[in-house]
């Protein structure tokens, strides 16, 4: 874990074929500064962060802070970079005073090696809070999964690329099926990032009660009470899980996307699998977790808003060229053109529509999306927003901070290598 200090992170990251242990064997994967996931980094509202990307791989990289909200210009959060092998980059990104706490990641972004750098291991987790974790940090929980075969990441086929891959193994902070133990009675706080390429992860704590407190940067007033929690590729929630006097497994269920249908067949399906188990023991007594006090954690509620414009946006699937195609308003991605332009200041809604027999989960940058079309009471924001097959969600987003040229897409990361992206910028 690396901490800013008097407002400064600094730090060189070095993504780099690794030879490192998993599951326990021993296997060459990707990884940022010899570990994986990386090192979780620990900011606080208003902070810098300076970062020196080293890439040490055989192919471009890049860097992206998924989820916070910075600019995505030059030296930001700017997915257009590519930073060749060999070669370095820094970046030099600022939070803003009213940054909201929460738990986010960052991965690399560069379009069409997306998909293959994070399932060979390049991930790692970011903190926003102002909290004190000299005593003890809480309990970021990376889940990602990966296929390893003759002591490497596998080759993935041109079938599992358009159904999306999903992983043999599934980690945890780079450990399979952890324990975690805390004084029965008691509940643990979990800030959970959904690392996987495609996979959903659809929590279940043995029918027990889990609250959650928000998904991405968002945060529920009050709290919602859950027995099941679906975290989309790319999600993240924060919840507190009961701790009883027997052991429980947090367990992803299978969960149904959907698939190419008549058009190229299916492919395999996830299985059940168990991320962790919440045991009773002794505990170190964790640290206040993200977003426990601060007044800026409560999002702004835009139900009220005017709407300065709308749009439709359309993902859907088809048949082309070699294979299946992923477009998004009938277009492929196409990092020379800009398929929207929206004012600096406005608020917009977005009617997200899903064509496909699959879903999409879609990752908008830099702005983060209120949902409309939810039933519940909480203002319900976040950054990435599950769109089901044959349906649509409504989403509400204010351009109110940070110009610049940016992008949206579906965070089944293999689709967004094979062209479900499109760019937005804001001026």
């Amino acid at each position: 874990m690396i901490e800013s200090r008097d407002g400064l992170l600094e730090l060189e990251l070095r993504a780099a074929l690794t030879e490192v242990t998993i599951a326990g064997t021993t296997a060459r994967m990707l990884a940022y500064n010899g570990s994986v996931p990386g090192p979780t980094l620990h900011l606080r509202p208003g902070d810098r962060m300076r970062v020196r990307l080293v890439n040490d791989l055989d192919k471009p990289t890049n860097l992206h802070t998924h989820g916070l909200l910075v600019s995505p210009d030059g030296a930001g959060d700017n997915p257009f970079l590519s930073v060749g092998p060999g070669e370095a980059f820094d970046y030099d990104i600022e939070l803003p005073d009213d940054h909201p706490p929460g738990v986010f990641w960052y991965h690399p972004h560069r379009h069409g090696l997306v998909a293959d750098q994070v399932f060979g291991g390049l991930y790692g987790a970011i903190v926003v809070d102002s909290e004190d974790w000299s005593e003890q940090a809480p309990r970021v929980v990376v889940v990602s999964d990966t296929t390893l075969s003759r002591g490497q990441v596998s080759d993935v086929s041109p079938m599992d690329r358009m159904q999306g891959r999903i992983g043999e193994t599934v980690l945890v902070n780079g450990n399979v099926a952890p324990l975690l133990t805390a004084a029965a009675g008691s509940s643990e706080r979990l800030l959970i990032i959904n690392a996987c390429v495609s996979r959903y992860l659809d929590l279940d704590l043995g029918d027990r009660e889990m609250t959650v407190r928000g998904f991405d940067s968002g945060v529920f007033t009050p709290p919602l009470a859950r027995k099941r929690v679906l975290v989309p590729p790319g999600g993240r929630v924060d919840l507190d899980a009961p701790v009883t006097e027997t052991a429980t497994d947090l367990v992803a269920r299978a969960y149904d996307i959907g698939n190419m249908g008549m058009m190229m067949g299916s492919g395999a399906g996830p299985a059940d699998a168990t991320l962790l188990t919440l045991a009773p023991g002794e505990t170190a007594g964790l640290a206040p977790s993200p977003g426990s006090s601060a007044a800026s954690s409560s999002p702004r509620d835009l139900r009220d808003s005017s709407v300065d414009g709308a749009r439709t946006l359309t993902l859907a699937m088809g048949m082309g060229g070699a294979g299946m195609r992923f477009l998004i308003d009938g277009r492929t991605f196409d990092g020379e053109r800009t398929d929207h332009r929206v004012e600096l200041g406005t608020v917009e809604e977005w009617t997200l529509r899903n064509t496909s027999p699959m879903a999409h989960p879609f990752h908008l940058h830099t702005w983060p999306m209120q949902v409309m079309s939810t039933h519940e009471n909480p203002v319900d924001v976040r950054d990435v927003v599950d769109v089901p097959a044959g349906e649509e969600v409504t989403v509400r987003i204010a351009f109110d901070r940070h110009s610049g040229r940016t992008v949206y897409h579906c965070h089944i990361l293999d689709h967004e290598d094979l062209g479900m992206m499109g760019v937005v910028e804001a001026t």
